[in-house]
C-alpha cells in the first residue's frame, strides 16, 4: 500500500477513535444518569430496586440497651439515680411491604410490617435476664394526674397498692420487652376501655412486635425522579396535628429507608418517623468508602432535640424541657416520656448530672447513615434513640415517695442495617465497576486515537524523506563528475610558495 494511502488512513482511524472519546466522555455520564433514572422508578419491572424496597434483603438489626437502676431505695428516698448499662440485647429485623396499591398520579401505598427475632450470638446476655427500671404505668400516671383534685390522686395510689404496683419494675429482658401480665392493666382495659393504647401484656416494644408503622403513600418518582420515595401522606394526613406550628407538623422527606438520587454535599436526608411522631433531617458530615463504593456520611445536627430557646424553629415541640429533649408525651397520651441520643449525647450537660453511670461518645452513641450519593441507597445506617421517663415526688400518690424531679434513662436502642451478599455484589458491579470501565473506555479510544495520528504523521514523514526513488539516482552521473574536477587542496594551500 503507499504510504501516503496508509498514513490517511491512520490518521482517519485515529480522529474518528479521538472524537469517539471525546463524545463517550459527555455522553457516558448521560448515559449513566438516565439508567439510573429508569432502573430505579418504583416498578415492579425493575426488579433489583424494586425487590430492594418492597422486601429490604438486607441485614436488619435492632440493639437494645437497658438502664439498669442499682440504688432504687436511695431514689425512692431522694437521692441521685445511679444506672449500669445492661446489653445490647439484639434482634434480626425483618420487614415486608404488604396492601401494595398504586395509584395514578404516580404514588404507591403501603403498609410496612415488622418482626423481631431475638439473636443469642450477637447478645450480651439473654432474654431471661433480670433488670431494674421505673415503672411507666405507675411513675407516668403520677406525673399525669398532678393536677387532678387530691382525692383523685389518692384513689389512684389505692387503686396502685391494690394490684401491688411500685415504682420500680424489677423483671427480665423478655417481659419488659414483649410483654407481661398486669393485673392492673388487666383491671382498666375491662372496666376503662380506651383508657390505654394497648391491650394484653405490657411491655415496650409489645405494640412493635407483628406491627405496621402506618399507610404511607409515597411518589414512585415516574414523573419526577426528584420526588422518588418522598412521602406524600401518612394515615391518610399530608400533616401532623400533634405539634404546636404548621412547621413542625410538616411531614418532610422519604419514609426514611431510600432517598432521590444525585446527592450533592449540600443536600440534607430529611424523613418522616412514626415512632418519633415527627420529621427528622440529618445533614452531610464527610465522605467515605464502603468495599469500594463511595458515600457520603450523614448524621444528626446538634439542633436536632434543641428546645425552643436554643433553636427557635424547635418552639413547636415544646412544653420544653432541656436542650437534647424531645417531649413526645402529645402523640403518647400524654404521657411524659422524651426522646434524646443515647446516654444524652448532644445534650444540656445539665442532665448528666442528675444521673450517675452515663458516658456520652459520638462513636458509641451518634447516629449516622452512610449513602451512595448516586442513588440515594443507604449502605450503612445505624439509628440510636434513647427512651426517658420525666418522674418526679407526687403529693397524693405514694408510690413516688421522695422521688427528686429527673428526666431517667430507661432504655436506649439502635436500628442497624447495611448491603451485603450478592445485593453488594450488583451493587458494586453495576454502579462502580461498569462506570469506571466505561471511563476507562473513553480515555482509551482518545489515547490510540492520538497514537493513531501520531503514527500517521510520522508514516507521512518518512514517505517524503525516505530511501532514494529512480528520478534521484539519474543525476549520479553529475555529481561523479564533480569529483574529476580540480580544485586546490587544504595541502596545496599550506605548502605553496
Amino acid at each position: 500500500m503507499n504510504k501516503s494511502k496508509k498514513a490517511i488512513g491512520l490518521f482517519v482511524v485515529g480522529t474518528l477513535m479521538v472524537v469517539f472519546g471525546i463524545v463517550l466522555r459527555f455522553v457516558g455520564p448521560i448515559i449513566i444518569h438516565d439508567q439510573i433514572v429508569k432502573n430505579i422508578v418504583i416498578d415492579p419491572k425493575n426488579e433489583m430496586s424494586y425487590t430492594l424496597w418492597k422486601d429490604v434483603p438486607v441485614p436488619l438489626f435492632m440493639s437494645v440497651n437497658f438502664f439498669n437502676i442499682l440504688n432504687p431505695i436511695e431514689v425512692l428516698a431522694g437521692g441521685k439515680p445511679m444506672v449500669e448499662q445492661r446489653g445490647p440485647y439484639v434482634y434480626r429485623k425483618r420487614i415486608q411491604k404488604q396492601n401494595i396499591t398504586f395509584h395514578p398520579n404516580d404514588t404507591v401505598s403501603y403498609l410496612e410490617y415488622r418482626r423481631y427475632f431475638f439473636e443469642p450470638s450477637m447478645s450480651v446476655g439473654n432474654e431471661s435476664d433480670v433488670v431494674t427500671i421505673p415503672n411507666m404505668l405507675v411513675l407516668g400516671a403520677a406525673v399525669m394526674m398532678e393536677n387532678m383534685p387530691y382525692a383523685v390522686r389518692l384513689m389512684v395510689s389505692a387503686t396502685f397498692k391494690t394490684f401491688k404496683e411500685g415504682p420500680f419494675l424489677t423483671k427480665s429482658v423478655g417481659e419488659l420487652m414483649w410483654g407481661y401480665d398486669s393485673k392492673l392493666v388487666d383491671f382498666l382495659n375491662k372496666w376503662f376501655p380506651g383508657m390505654l393504647p394497648f391491650t394484653g401484656n405490657f411491655g415496650i416494644f409489645s405494640e412493635f412486635n407483628n406491627s405496621n408503622t402506618g399507610l404511607f403513600t409515597v411518589h414512585t418518582g415516574k414523573d419526577d425522579i426528584r420526588l422518588i420515595y418522598k412521602v406524600d401522606s401518612w394515615n391518610g394526613l399530608s400533616k401532623l396535628t400533634n405539634w404546636r406550628t404548621p412547621q413542625c407538623n410538616m411531614i418532610n422527606g422519604t419514609a426514611g429507608q431510600m432517598w432521590p438520587p444525585f446527592m450533592t454535599k449540600q443536600s440534607t436526608l430529611p424523613f418522616y418517623s412514626p415512632d418519633a411522631c415527627r420529621s427528622l433531617e440529618l445533614i452531610y458530615q464527610r465522605e467515605g468508602i464502603m468495599a469500594g463504593i463511595p458515600l457520603y456520611r450523614y448524621v444528626a445536627p446538634k439542633t436536632m432535640f434543641a428546645n425552643g430557646s436554643d433553636y427557635a424553629p424547635n418552639e413547636g415541640f415544646c412544653p420544653c424541657r432541656q436542650s437534647g429533649l424531645l417531649n413526645i408525651s402529645s402523640c403518647k397520651f400524654n404521657a411524659p416520656l422524651f426522646i434524646s441520643h443515647p446516654h444524652f449525647y448532644n445534650a444540656d450537660p445539665v442532665l448528666l448530672d442528675y444521673v450517675l453511670g452515663l458516658h456520652p461518645t459520638e462513636d458509641q452513641h451518634g447516629l449516622f447513615m452512610d449513602i451512595h450519593p448516586m442513588t440515594g441507597v443507604p449502605l450503612n445506617v445505624s439509628i440510636r434513640l434513647q427512651l426517658n421517663l420525666y418522674m418526679k415526688s407526687v403529693s397524693g400518690v405514694g408510690e413516688t415517695g421522695k422521688i427528686s424531679e429527673v428526666v431517667m434513662p430507661m432504655i436506649w436502642f439502635e436500628e442497624s442495617g447495611y448491603i451485603d451478599g450478592e445485593i453488594l455484589t450488583t451493587f458494586h458491579t453495576n454502579l462502580v465497576v461498569l462506570p469506571m470501565v466505561m471511563e476507562y473506555v473513553q480515555y482509551c479510544f482518545i489515547g490510540l486515537g492520538l497514537a493513531s495520528i501520531l503514527a500517521a504523521l510520522l508514516v507521512y514523514h518518512s514517505g517524503k524523506s525516505g530511501p532514494l526513488d529512480g528520478s534521484r539516482v539519474k543525476q549520479m552521473p553529475a555529481v561523479e563528475e564533480l569529483n574529476h574536477t580540480s580544485f586546490p587542496t587544504s595541502s596545496s594551500v599550506l605548502f605553496s610558495g
